[in-house]
């Protein structure tokens, strides 16, 4: 097995089983396009872990194993999968959640690879190109420990060329829609449809406060809606309106969707297609205004004529977003942008509610759910920050 040297500066956190390697950790740049598993070595000679070196968007590499009697091979993974699935057996016995993160990458030992159960259909998500060599042995893994899954679908998250975003890989096709629950909520999901399938796995926490009565006789705004899944959860916990704003188009048919699968017409509620901060615009002119308005816009987006970035831009999404919620109303901010700190997000949000010359009080916040597994020793794992807010 190929050795890898890192730097001793790094030791003190690889000493306390941090898994991500950065290439600011290589004594000697490697070549990254290598697929084979490699040992890393202090310059000291330490062993440290086993693990393999593949770039993708949090790092260069990582470390699957630091016990250097426990080399990476079919029985770690299968160790790694029972560990993950004996952990979410409260999911599994839910019979009102059937939709669910199974493995959460580097909080559950695999760091590059992800597992979602869509009701007894697995959604695997390959995030480099070196854990993804190793699909056949993984996959093998998988169908030893869960032979109950009827069928796998794959997302390719690394760019490729000879590889489109999402396969079907084996087992029985799964229906179009295949509606599956949470809390209590239907939602219509495609397994096969690019990288997303209709609902954000991670804001199941955030929607069911919206169905257990944060909601019931509120009026709600839910800007960056994507297929509405805020608005559904909103009006099944009793909101008596709600509205839904996305740039794509393809956001009215799936948002109907989504009300329909739950027994709601879709025209008692208001489905947009416009820029939010064109509706921003629009509603200030017409004079609307929400009990709820709730943000969740992407890291970063780009449409013909602006950009905008968590990082740069949601001070000012927030002050505007502000101005159309009633007294005593609330705001329901949410990003999972990993390089956005809590503090930094906080800071942003409450700078963007005094620019507006009103008074908040923080209410509640969320972050990822325990499905979502975040490894003690990473906690920038744990990327999804939510902050609710009372607007006085």
């Amino acid at each position: 097995m190929r050795r890898i040297i890192l730097k001793n500066k790094a030791l003190t956190k690889f000493n306390k089983k941090y898994p991500l390697i950065h290439k600011e950790d290589l004594k000697n740049i490697e070549d990254e396009t290598n697929p084979e598993w490699v040992s890393f070595y202090s310059e000291g000679n330490q062993f440290i872990g086993y693990g393999y070196l593949g770039i993708q968007n949090k790092g260069y590499g990582w470390i699957l194993s630091f016990d250097k009697e426990q080399p990476i091979n079919s029985k770690l993974f299968k160790k790694l999968l029972k560990e993950a699935i004996n952990e979410r057996k409260n999911y599994f016995d839910d019979a009102q959640t059937t939709a669910f993160r199974l493995l959460n990458g580097e909080g559950d030992g695999l760091g590059g690879l992800t597992i979602d159960w869509y009701d007894h259909y697995l959604v695997l998500s390959w995030y480099n190109e070196t854990i993804y060599y190793y699909k056949s042995m993984i996959l093998e893994a998988i169908k030893e420990v869960l032979p109950e899954a009827k069928g796998i679908y794959e997302k390719i998250r690394f760019k490729r060329d000879d590889l489109e975003d999402s396969y079907f890989v084996e087992g029985e096709l799964a229906e179009e829609p295949l509606i599956v629950k949470e809390n209590g909520v239907n939602y219509a999901t495609y397994l096969n449809e690019g990288l997303m399938t209709g609902i954000f796995l991670d804001q199941k926490e955030v929607r069911n406060y919206l169905v257990d009565g944060f909601a019931a006789g509120k009026s709600l705004l839910n800007t960056f809606s994507y297929t509405g899944a805020f608005s559904v959860a909103a009006t099944v916990g009793g909101s008596y309106e709600t509205t839904s704003v996305d740039l794509a188009k393809r956001s009215t048919e799936k948002t109907e969707e989504q009300f329909q699968v739950n027994g709601i017409d879709p025209s008692s509620q208001k489905i947009i297609v416009m820029d939010v901060f064109n509706y921003f615009k629009y509603a200030k002119k017409k004079e609307l205004s929400f009990d709820i308005v709730v943000m969740d816009p992407p890291s970063f987006a780009r449409n013909k004529k602006k950009t905008f970035s968590v990082s740069k831009d949601y001070g000012k999404l927030t002050t505007e977003a502000v101005e159309l919620v009633n007294r005593n109303g609330h705001l329901i901010a949410s990003t999972n942008a990993a390089n956005v700190t809590m503090d930094k997000f906080k800071s942003m949000i409450e700078k963007g509610i005094q620019e507006t010359g009103r008074k908040f009080k923080k209410q509640e916040q969320f972050r990822l759910p325990s499905d979502f597994k975040v490894a003690s020793n990473f906690q920038e794992g744990n990327y999804l920050k939510v902050l609710i807010y009372e607007i006085i």
